[in-house]
């Protein structure tokens, strides 16, 4: 027996290892950051659980198992003396085996995992099992005396150390490029196992015959469990309820039974009641006119889609949260045709699992090539604003499709409404979300145009006295809050000195109902030169832009930076980047606030990753 103990015990495939484990005599605990239904369950296995982090847990474990989520410089990672990864030990656990099942592929092999696991039960077999994902009262591990059935996962690479007695293989897509570097190195990994297997069992070889799954005849609108027809012969009225690919993992599913000895007539007996239900994140339905999916690759998205247009009488909204900033910028070109069904996409930051930003992965790339497309898609600063926006404009007969294997389905709250003061030329973004916000223009004497106070190096800055202070607006080295001695805000007045003035930054908020000036500080900035010189030294900016969108960093220039790395002519829907000044947008013929968020991220990412500076807007609530 050995002392175990598992980083992150609360994930979904690192909770069914340590079942495993436990059954096979180990002393066996784990810690993760929160307490949950999974790690109370993991307690009710006799799994000893801790809330948080300490070296101290690793003291005495002969083992300590993690997986590429925990970061090489986690302090109880550093004080384990035998590190093992979970891909690993769940291959080691398959191979020595006597009679195991690894269920593996592209997609698709949660849910055959789950029926193959449920069916063999069905069919009077004991089963183990191992499964990255629950399905009703199916928890996502369990142990038996007979087969040992697991998802086997190829993300990490450890697919190829499976020696498994049956290896079924759902599909082969590339995928995973963190890990893969190329499709021909994805599908080595497959290869491996393959070879590895006593028996390999693929959708191509599939025996219609022996399935009975020929033409298919008319089917009731309903079919229950337990009402399979026997004249049928076959499985065919049985797959003619589920959607195609899902007909293809019960087939998979089906045909391991066959092999290992039922009789077909069992077999239809027994699936109804094991495809009734999906895994949790399949398709799930969490209420009226909402579903959710795991599905993050473009080929699980397009089958999510149809099946979500299949249940939709009105219009067809997606919430999508990218996985990963590599998959994104490796699988960029295919997105939008797997979203195109949709009437609406919002795109919601990317849940980076354990990866830093890549240049080419942001949501901004992916918004780009699904407007180029002529989607009508929109870009979410979080998942609660695109669930709110949905919550918001949801009509009787839509369906909100929620996808992405991220953390979306936490996220899902409604934000509280609230209201933004603005003025003329106030310099903030507007989103295209419906998020509950009630803009009210200022009535105040600070709402008057800025460009009155005659200050000359303010000469040519659009925008109102209130909006010039709350952004502390200015030019030429000089800033508004210079001549400020106080600002009313909301019936109060605040002392310069209070106000939280910063380069292009305020913490004023409210509505900015008057400014009184420091006379000596405002006759002093009169006297120094005039409008007119000032204006000369500023370029005339295009109709439909309003200055500068980046702050300067610190000794230098954001212009400058922009133009260097190319932002000239950078271009998202109707919204483009002036050839006159690189850190200018002009709002062109079509341009909508989501064109104009996505370019300034695309701006802002390729200074980053090509200079190392990351800029901050100028302009309020856009990142």
């Amino acid at each position: 027996m050995k002392r175990i103990h598992l980083i992150g015990i609360g994930g979904v495939g690192m909770a069914g290892l340590a079942v495993l484990l436990k059954a096979r005599g180990h002393d066996v605990s784990g810690c993760d950051l929160a307490a949950t239904p999974r790690t109370r369950w993991l307690e009710s296995m006799g799994v000893r659980v801790s809330v948080g982090h300490d070296a101290s847990h690793v003291r005495d474990a002969d083992e300590v198992i993690v997986t590429p989520a925990v970061p090489a410089d986690e302090p109880e990672r550093l004080a384990a003396h035998n590190v093992r990864m979970r891909g690993d030990v769940l291959a080691e656990i398959v191979s020595n085996h006597p009679d195991s099942v690894a269920v593996c592929g592209s997609h698709g092999k949660t849910t055959t995992a789950t029926w193959t696991a449920r069916l063999l039960k069905a069919l009077g077999e004991d089963p183990s099992w191992a499964i990255g994902g629950e399905t009703g009262d199916f928890p996502v591990a369990g142990v038996g005396k007979g087969p040992l059935v697991v998802e086997a996962d190829e993300s990490d690479g450890t697919l190829a150390l499976y020696h498994a007695g049956t290896l079924v293989v759902t599909n082969c897509e590339y995928d995973h490029p963190d890990h893969f570097k190329s499709e021909s190195e994805y599908r080595a990994c497959f290869d491996a196992a393959r070879r590895n297997a006593r028996q390999v069992i693929e959708t191509q070889g599939l025996s219609p015959a022996k399935l009975g799954t020929g033409p298919q005849k008319p089917l009731p609108d309903a079919l229950k469990p337990g009402s399979v027809p026997s004249q049928t012969g076959g499985l065919s009225p049985i797959l003619a309820v589920l959607a195609p690919h899902n007909r293809q993992n019960a087939l998979l599913a089906a045909e391991v039974a066959l092999r290992r000895g039922h009789q077909l007539a069992d077999i239809a007996a027994a699936l109804p009641s094991v495809v009734a239900e999906l895994p949790d994140r399949r398709f799930q339905r969490l209420s009226e006119g909402v579903y959710t999916d795991y599905a993050h690759h473009p080929t699980e998205m397009r089958c999510a889609v149809q099946m979500a247009r299949q249940a939709c009488r009105g219009r067809l909204r997606v919430l999508f949260q990218p996985h990963r900033y590599s998959r994104t910028k490796a699988l960029l070109a295919d997105f939008p045709s797997a979203l195109e069904a949709a009437d609406e996409t919002v795109l919601c930051p990317t849940y980076p699992a354990f990866e830093q930003p890549v240049e080419g992965g942001d949501i901004a790339d992916l918004y780009a090539v699904c407007r180029a497309a002529g989607m009508n898609v929109r870009l979410a600063r979080s998942c609660e604003e695109a669930w709110t926006h949905a919550v918001r404009t949801a009509r009787p007969g839509d369906v909100t499709l929620v996808l992405g294997a991220g953390d979306i389905i936490s996220k899902l709250h409604e934000l509280p409404p609230r209201r933004v003061w603005i003025g003329g030329g106030f310099n903030t973004w507007k989103t295209d979300l419906d998020l509950g916000i009630e803009f009210c223009k200022t009535e105040g004497s600070a709402a008057r145009p800025g460009s009155s106070l005659g200050i000359p190096w303010m000469a040519g800055i659009p925008g109102t006295v209130g909006g010039w202070v709350k952004m502390n607006a200015g030019a030429f080295g000089h800033s508004i809050s210079e001549v400020v001695a106080r600002v009313k805000v909301d019936g109060s007045w605040i002392a310069a000195g209070d106000c939280g003035f910063a380069y292009r930054h305020s913490n004023l908020n409210g509505e900015i109902q008057d400014v009184e000036w420091d006379e000596e500080k405002l006759a002093a900035a009169w006297a120094q030169g005039n409008a007119a010189d000032y204006l000369a030294r500023r370029r005339k900016f295009p109709a439909g832009t309003f200055g500068s969108v980046f702050k300067n960093p610190p000794g230098d220039f954001a212009g400058r930076l922009l133009e260097s790395v190319g932002a000239k002519g950078m271009r998202v829907g109707g919204a483009y980047v002036w050839e006159g000044h690189a850190n200018v947008i002009v709002r062109g013929e079509g341009a909508t606030p989501s064109d104009f968020m996505a370019l300034v991220r695309l701006m802002r990412n390729r200074v980053f990753f090509r200079l190392g500076v990351m800029l901050e807007p100028e302009v309020a609530e856009i990142m």
